[in-house]
């Protein structure tokens, strides 16, 4: 699953460490999830939507939908 996490966070000039601390996850779940190697669980998914006031579908993109 492709997103623009770490395109949102730099936009809020937000470390990794600032975000994982808003999303109550680790750093390295944030590392993950801008790598595209983790995809998040809904509750996550929905935390970072209220967390970058952005629905879901504008933060996390399918990449099968993208070919």
């Amino acid at each position: 699953m492709d997103n623009t996490i770490r395109a949102l966070r730099r936009e809020r000039n937000w470390t990794q460490e600032e975000l994982a601390q808003k999303a109550h996850v680790s750093r390295q779940t944030i590392i993950s999830l801008e790598q595209g190697r983790y995809d998040p669980s809904i509750h996550l998914a929905f935390r970072l939507s209220r967390i970058f006031g952005k629905a879901i579908e504008e933060i996390f993109h399918d990449r099968e939908e993208n070919q």
